[in-house]
Formats: C-alpha cells, structure tokens, sequence
C-alpha cells in the first residue's frame, strides 16, 4: 500500500467477505484490523483471499476476541435469573459487561480491549449458575431480537381461572368439606400444579444439579407440600380442610407477580433499548465520479467514505459535514431539546437525526468507534456493574434458601409434635395483631405452616434491590444526557460533600478572547504588532489562550518559528526569523519573574485587568518585557445559578484555577463565591495535590473539569465528573460524563446519582424487613399460605415499582 486510495481498496475487499463487520487499514503501520460481526466465526483465509484479489498480498498475524457475541440462555425465569446470569458473565476472565434480556431470553457479552474471548468459559459459568447458554447463529446480535410476549402469560390465562373458580368454591359458596367439591378442586388444581409449576419445578432441578437453591425451590417445596399434604387426605379420608386451592393460589399469584415484574424490567430498560435502536442499518453512498447515491449496509461503510443525508434522515455513523448546511436533533445522545446547527466541518454522531437541509459527509468513525456505541458501551457496563451494599446482599442470598428450608422444618415440627404451645403462642400474637383460622388438626396445620414459611420467604427482593434501582437510575440518567460509570460512582456520590470546579472550559464558555493589549516598545519598534508576534509563538500550541491569540490574529503573524518549546504551566519560547539572537517569551507573570524579567511596566495593566477577571499574558524579548495581552473567558451563563443550587443543596463550592489571585477572585465574585473558597495559580500537575490536601482535612470531594490535565485530579477526586467535549483522557478517569453543554447538568446528575442511590438503600431495607417480619408471623400461623404467595409476588413488585420512580424524577 503506498496511497490513502491503496488503502480503501483494501478496506472494500476486507468489507465485501462475509461475516465481517469493519476493517481499519492503517497505511503507516502497513496493517489491518478486521472486526467479525458478533458471533460470527473468523474466516482468516477469506480475508487473504479478498486481498490478493485486490493486488495486495496480506499474512494473518493475529486472530483476537470478537468485541461481543450473543449466548441464548435457557432456564431464566425472572429478574433475579436474569441477575445471576450476569453476575456469573462478569465473572469470566476478560469480559467487560454482560447485558442479559429477560424478554429474549438472550445475554450479550462485550470483551475489554484486547481480551481474548473464551467461548466455553463463558457456558460453563452459566451453567455454574445453574443455567445454559449456546451461541446464537452469525450476526445475531448484529440485529434486534424481535419482541417476546411476557413468558408469564400462558401460565395466568391457566391459573387464574382455575384459582378463581376454587377461591368461589371455598370462600363464597362454602363447599371446602364437601368431598364432591375436593375432587374437583383436585381436578382444578393438577394441570396448575403440573404445568404452572412446571417452570419452578425445573428451575428447582436445575440449581439443585449444581449444588444450590433458588426461589423456585422454595415455590416448588411450598405448592408441593399443600398440594401433597392435599391429595393424601383425599385419598386416605381425611376429615378435614384440604389445601388445592391454597396450592393453586400460590402458584399462580406467584406467576402473577412475575408478569408485573418482567412488565416493569422492561420499562426499567427503554433507554437502553432505545439506544441500542438508534442507529439505522443503511447508509446513502455517494459513488465516486458519478455522483449517484447508493444504499449500503453500514457494515460495508469504512472512513473516508462520502455519505449522503437527506433532511428526516437518520445519521450512520460519526462523520464530517463536508458541504451543506442543516440542523441536527442530538437530543437523543446528549438530552438537549434544541438542534445543533451544522454546517462543513462540524461533527455528525450517529444516531442522531437531520431535520432540514441536505448533508455531504464524510465517515469518520464506524460500528463500536462511534460515540453512540461507546455510551451504550459505558449504559451496559453501568448496569452490569455491582455496588459494595449489594455485595453484602448476595451474600445472605446465598445462604437465604437453605436457611428458609430449615426454619421450615423447625416449624412443621413445632407444629406437629408441640400443636399446644404453638397454638398458645398464635392466639396470644393474634390478640395483639389480628385474627386467624388455624387447622385443628396437628399434621394438617404442620403441613399448612410449613408452605406459607417456604413461600413467604423472598429472596429475589434482596437479589433485586440494587439491580432494579441500577437499571431505572442509569437509563434514567442516559435520556437525559448523563453516562455514569458504575455502581460504586452512586455509592461516592453519596458521600459527596465538596464540590471543586475546574475553571476553564467548566464553568466558563472555553473559548478566551483577547479584551486588551499593552505594547512597551518604542513606536518605531512596532512590527510586527504585538498580537501577531504572541499569535506566532502560540501557534504550535494547544492550550485555551494560545488557540485565543492565534484565532485574534487571523493570519497568525510571522511563521517559521526555530527552538520552540512549550514549559506546561508556565509559558512558551522560541526565537522568531530574522532574530538569530533573540530568545521571545511569552506566558505568565510569575515565570518571568522567576527568570529575572521585571514586570513593573505593566503593573497597573495587569492590576486593573485581573481586577475585572481577564487574564494576562506577558510577553519578552530576551530579558526585557516588551508587551502584555490581557484575555477573558466568560461564563456560562447559568453558571452562577448552578452554584447557588450546589450551595442550597449542602455542598461547599470551591474554584480551582491556574489564574493568578487577582482574577480569581474576580470570577468568584461573580459566581457569588468565597475568597476562602479559591485555589489560583495552581499548576496542571498541582491539580491533584491541592484535592488531596482537602481531603486530608476530611472532605469527600466531587471534581468537575473537561481538560487532559484534569486526568490526575479526576482520578484523584472521591468522585470525578468530566463535561461535555471532554478529553480521552478526563472521560477514562471520570465516575460521571455529562454530554449536555448545560452546566445544570451537574446538579441533575448529583441529585439523580444520590436519589438512585437511596432507592437502593429503600429495596435492600425493604427487602430485609419483608423477610425479618414475614418469616415469623408464617411460622406463627398468623399468615395464610395464599396470602404468603401474594405477599411474596408482591415484594418483587415493590422493589421494581420503587426503583421506576426514578424516571419520573
């Protein structure tokens, strides 16, 4: 390959083999990376075949891990089943995150950067939870998976009827004793015994393979132990209340609970589908010399591709406006209501739509390198992630069941063999709380006690509680433009008391501009102009007010700068041509200070330009200072409002600036802050020093900055927050990415990071109470085994519900 052309011919035939996703060729480096779609199996020779074809010769020299593939699983019966199987996903050396659909009964699995991907690790984790998993056929995951019907419904158009009909028979028409009534409620009751119960018997028999236990082995003891205890008395003659209906009842309200719990995760889980939903599956091609449009598969788009988007289209892939002008909608990746005008040499992102005018792009990022899939990337990584309060919860969980199963041994034993004392103990609770029928006769009421502890008893509240909140807050949280990393990001924000901004590009507009000059030199000595000779030394460099004084120049003055240097924190030298001796400084005071270079000249310049909150750059030729410039970044505009909300909230709000003091605590004055409350003339490395320094001192700091010298300090912070147009490097380092331009975000993801992270503490502490309280008064009689099924069916329901009051928030 010799040519960028060379290298599209190549990337073409990479693409045109089947099963292949994308191809990056990289002239320089004389490779190719090539991307499988997911669950395809990688075909080597193909790929050289394709390329000699091409007139190129190509050598595989790596085969890597898909970046994702999708397991079918079988055996998952509710959110915790879906719960389990992504925790044991996770749990596989070289797994990122694992996103595991209820609905479609199917996980997808993506692979950290340069993982190799082991299949087979990946079933026999599964099936270690006590669950099966294949590999779907080729490009399975490349497309939606078409909607399921709520796996539960079959179970209730049975089992509601059937339970119906006997509550009629035993509570409204009496006909409990008659033994014509029993057999048919026996009838009744079978095929919801057999077929409703079907699905617990087996998810019962599939954790009891693999050593543990579930919900379904309680549900299956519980109903087994009504219905036995039932068909026992009706074939022996027992003279006594039988338990069908109870049977059935537990069953199907258990059912019942079920399908308003899988009704819920799926609304739980709309903006990650949503997303995932977003990006169309064709693109308009523009042929080179012809002009005409083609309709393409995206998998067959490779960068530098010319693209066509008409108005109403939805965006591809990431790409460069290169001619027309248009309004795009963005709202769905970043939550801002109003279009972002467009025109050549703005950004396009994939997934977003163009409202208005005819676009000509050029592809710049294509399948899991564009922004749309690195946030469904971090939403996914988000969900799957774990808090250290959950931890503890899985932890009882493991031991819950068996714990149950012996407590309601002890209980048909206490029943059956001391009926008295158990008796005694009912009645004198019943007087304080509420009446209760209770069966007469000892092993029927052991029987009777022994199913409402089994079913009573819940752990999927406990497996669910941070699950469900994580699910509802982070896509809460993505519809609104907010990424947050993981489950331990909630838990720092809750501890949260400080608040520092980063300055520039944070709580001011990022774009400085130059307000006012003061040239020293003599008049004769005056060229070039002192703008245009600062603009030349500040051309090769990146940082805000360098890129201020290039643009204010225009033509950037004088070119061919020799010895240039930047030194981080302070300033920038070079010499300049036609000046073989001279040595030009430009930076801040305190460096030229610092090499001897006086500033007196320029004193009151500076002063009554720090004083209004510019900032002042000084520029020397050698050893004599020749010229000062004074530069100004405003605020945002809501940028005061924000503050005083932080403030009202409870946080203490400090600025962090390499600004000298005096412009400083002119912009603190303007957001309404402290002098105390203000570190200048910070250096970039000094960042993550001034943070530790507080902490120190006992506060739980929150960092907000968007620039590559804010990585320290972000990692360094309890909890990182990078904004919009963040670097790489402050995005990796950052617990929450915020893709709205409005500063108002912050407080919003503060307040919806801490509100999630409440209503995970509301489910684990519901969930704890539930079972404290629920377990005894079953033992004690004083719960029925049909009001303990709906109890039971009801907690999963409470945690769900709790946890979707997060997207009204």
């Amino acid at each position: 390959m010799d040519c960028a052309s060379c290298a599209q011919r190549v990337t073409r035939a990479l693409t045109s083999v089947p099963g292949v996703a994308s191809a990056s060729v990289d002239v320089a480096a004389a490779n190719a990376l090539v991307r499988w779609q997911p669950s395809t199996t990688p075909a080597p020779d193909a790929l050289v075949a394709a390329v000699t074809a091409a007139g190129y010769t190509a050598t595989v020299a790596r085969i890597g891990a898909e970046p994702s593939i999708r397991l079918r699983i079988g055996g998952m019966d509710c959110a915790n089943c879906a719960r389990k199987v992504t925790t044991a996903l996770t749990g596989v050396a070289g797994v990122d995150s694992a996103t595991v659909d209820l609905a479609t009964g199917s996980a997808d699995v993506r692979w950290k950067p340069g993982q190799s991907g082991d299949l087979s690790g990946l079933v026999e984790a599964v099936a270690g939870a006590g669950y099966t998993a294949t590999l779907e056929g080729p490009g399975a995951a490349a497309t939606a998976a078409p909607p399921i019907t709520n796996p539960w419904k079959p179970a209730l158009l049975l089992g509601v009827p059937v339970t119906v009909l006997l509550w009629i028979g035993d509570w409204v028409l009496h006909l409990g004793m008659d033994r014509g009534f029993q057999w048919a409620a026996f009838l009744l009751a079978s095929p919801v015994q057999f077929w409703v119960g079907g699905r617990f018997y087996r998810g019962a028999w599939r954790q009891a393979r693999v050593g543990q236990s579930n919900m379904d082995t309680l549900v299956a003891l519980g109903s087994s132990a009504a219905f036995g205890f039932s068909l026992w008395g009706l074939l022996t003659g027992y003279h006594g209340h039988l338990y069908f209906m109870e049977a059935a009842s537990i069953l199907t309200l258990i059912s019942a609970g079920h399908w308003l719990e899988a009704r819920m995760s799926t609304r739980a889980g709309t903006a990650l589908k949503a997303l995932l939903e977003l990006a169309p599956t064709t693109a308009r091609r523009l042929e080179a010399g012809s002009g005409a449009e083609e309709v393409v598969p995206v998998a067959r788009l490779v960068p530098g591709d010319p693209i066509v988007i008409r108005p109403g289209d939805r965006i591809p892939v990431d790409a460069w406006v290169r001619s027309g002008e248009s309004a795009v909608d963005e709202s769905m990746l970043t939550g801002e209501s109003m279009p972002v005008e467009k025109s050549p040499g703005s950004r396009l992102f994939s997934g977003t739509v163009n409202q208005n005018g005819r676009l000509v792009a050029e592809v710049n990022a294509i399948g899991e390198s564009t922004a749309l899939a690195h946030i469904i990337a971090a939403v996914q990584r988000a969900q799957s992630s774990r808090a250290q309060v959950q931890r503890l919860a899985d932890q009882v969980s493991s031991v819950f069941v068996p714990v149950v199963v012996l407590i309601a041994l002890a209980t048909g034993a206490w029943w059956g063999f001391g009926y008295d004392s158990a008796a005694a103990i009912h009645g004198r609770l019943a007087s304080w709380l509420w009446e209760s029928h209770i069966p007469a006769n000892p092993a029927a009421a052991a029987f009777a006690m022994v199913a409402a502890v089994l079913i009573v008893a819940c752990p999927c509240a406990m497996g669910l509680a941070t699950p469900a909140a994580l699910m509802a807050g982070v896509n809460a949280a993505a519809r609104r433009g907010i990424l947050i990393r993981d489950a331990v990001a909630l838990e720092k924000s809750g501890r949260v008391t400080d608040i520092v901004f980063d300055k520039t590009g944070t709580l001011t507009v990022g774009r400085p501009t130059v307000v006012a000059s003061l040239d020293l030199r003599p008049e004769s000595h005056r060229q070039p102009p002192l703008e245009r000779l600062a603009a030349s030394l500040a051309g090769p460099s990146q940082h805000p007010l360098s890129r201020a004084l290039a643009r204010h120049s225009g033509d950037g003055g004088p070119t061919g700068v020799s010895g240039w240097r930047e030194i981080r924190g302070s300033g920038l030298e070079s010499a300049l041509p036609g000046s073989d001796t001279t040595t030009y400084r430009l930076g801040s005071g305190a460096w030229l200070e610092g090499m001897g270079i006086p500033l007196s000249a320029a004193a009151p310049f500076a002063a009554s330009q720090t004083a209004s909150g510019a900032s002042v750059v000084f520029l020397a030729a050698d050893h004599e200072l020749i010229g000062a410039i004074a530069l100004r970044d405003a605020l945002k505009p809501n940028a005061r409002s924000v503050v005083e909300r932080l403030e009202h909230s409870g946080f203490r709000v400090h600025l962090l600036t390499g600004d000298r003091r005096e412009t400083a605590l002119a912009v603190a004055r303007e957001l309404g802050l402290d002098p105390e409350a203000v570190a200048s003339d910070v250096r970039p490395e000094q960042k993550a020093d001034v943070l530790q320094r507080r902490q120190a001192s006992g506060s739980r700091i929150a960092f907000v900055g968007d620039g590559l010298n804010d990585g320290p300090a972000l990692a360094q912070a309890d909890l990182g927050i990078a904004v919009t147009q963040a670097t790489d490097v402050a995005k990796e380092a950052a617990d929450i990415l915020l893709l709205q331009s409005d500063l108002a975000a912050i407080p919003q993801a503060l307040d919806l990071a801490q509100a999630t992270l409440r209503v995970i503490r509301q489910n684990l502490f519901w969930a704890f109470f539930y079972n404290a309280a629920a377990i005894p008064l079953a033992a004690t009689g004083l719960l029925s085994p049909v009001l303990c099924a709906a109890a039971m069916g009801l907690s999963d329901v409470i945690v769900i519900g709790n946890a979707l009051r997060l997207n009204r928030r």
